[in-house]
């Protein structure tokens, strides 16, 4: 269905070869010199190079909100995308210190918002609890919206993209979708989104529970679950994995919204994993669970539940100074020391 590249496993075994040769202990830089690699087999070099980036923002509202579900209302999604287009957000605050670029694509916002790129399946998607999401159909366009992204940026010269999202009630349908591709209860999967009462956090359970028992969402069709159980955002961002691997982008896995969309990804187009490196561990539910089923381990553990692709920021702030080893280290030839052995 969708064609994809295969890693460079030549560049992945330059890339080793270049970190045991770097004078520092053997593997001493842990999961970054993984990825390090990983983005080597990506862009089929080991000279790597990720100056090029951006965070991809893909905003929509979700019907589902007027249940209570959130402790803000739906007119925020609409306020917070138009700041990214102003710059006045979270993530963008992160982007102008490292030098990333912020993408914003109105997928399905709740209404007509300015200064960011329009591509508007329709104005949020319908209340889960009482009828389907969206579509078959929408759900699948929402998801070529996010491959056709991809190919744009990458046609531009974006080297690593972070995704990143915005729609108030988005844990929800991400926690929903997650229940079913798990095959856990609603209640393992669930947290308390951006600041829940016990209460409110019992009611959104409950809400997710009844939703998955209206639709019956088929767990063998991501794009069923999708349509019942889902957003657009989430739509959008797995086509984004998808498209990472059809078009050479690495793909920065964010928080747990973005990994719920990183496992549709995998599991409509096995492999395409190669191509995701994982951020940090979101202190929503189950995110590390699903990192592990798509064999990522994400290096940064410090609780955070902002979204927007702020935990994709830090990761990159990370790899940056691990490449200043990879690249401008001694090495044990240069210092005439021996060099470390692997221990057996």
């Amino acid at each position: 269905m969708y064609k994809i590249r295969k890693l460079d496993e030549q560049a992945v075994e330059n890339a080793e070869k270049k970190w045991n040769s770097i004078a520092k202990p053997l593997h001493s830089l842990g999961v970054f010199e993984d990825i390090v690699k990983n983005i080597a087999g990506i862009q089929g070099t080991q000279n790597i190079d990720i100056k090029k980036r951006c965070v991809l923002v893909m905003c929509a509202d979700n019907g589902v909100v007027c249940e209570g579900v959130t402790q803000t209302g739906q007119e925020v999604t609409a306020v917070v995308t138009e700041n990214f287009a102003k710059g006045a957000t979270s993530v963008c605050a992160m982007a102008r210190n490292i030098g990333a670029d912020v993408v914003p694509i109105d997928v399905g916002v709740a209404r007509d918002v300015d200064g960011v790129i329009n591509k508007k399946i329709s104005y949020g998607t319908k209340n889960m609890l009482h009828e389907k999401a969206m579509t078959y159909d929408q759900a699948k366009e929402a998801v070529q919206v996010g491959i056709d992204c991809v190919k744009e940026l990458s046609e531009k010269g974006y080297k690593i993209i972070v995704t990143g999202e915005m729609g108030i009630g988005n844990t929800t349908t991400s926690s929903a979708v997650a229940s079913v591709l798990l095959d856990r209860k609603a209640e393992d999967v669930t947290g308390r989104g951006a600041g829940l009462t016990s209460g409110a956090l019992e009611r959104k359970i409950e809400v997710i529970k009844k939703s998955i028992e209206l639709h019956k969402p088929d767990k063998n069709d991501i794009f069923d679950v999708i349509s019942k159980v889902g957003g657009y955002d989430i739509a959008a961002l797995t086509g984004a994995f998808i498209g990472g691997a059809m078009y050479g982008a690495a793909m920065v896995i964010d928080g747990f919204i973005s990994s719920v969309a990183a496992l549709c990804a995998e599991k409509l187009c096995p492999k395409c994993s190669d191509f995701m490196i994982a951020s940090h561990v979101s202190k929503e539910s189950c995110t590390a669970d699903i990192l592990k089923i798509l064999g990522k381990k994400a290096p940064i553990n410090a609780d955070m539940c902002l979204g927007e692709g702020t935990g994709g920021m830090v990761m990159l702030t990370a790899l940056d100074t691990a490449l200043c080893v990879y690249n401008e280290m001694s090495t044990f030839d240069d210092i005439n020391v021996e060099s470390y052995k692997e221990l057996k």
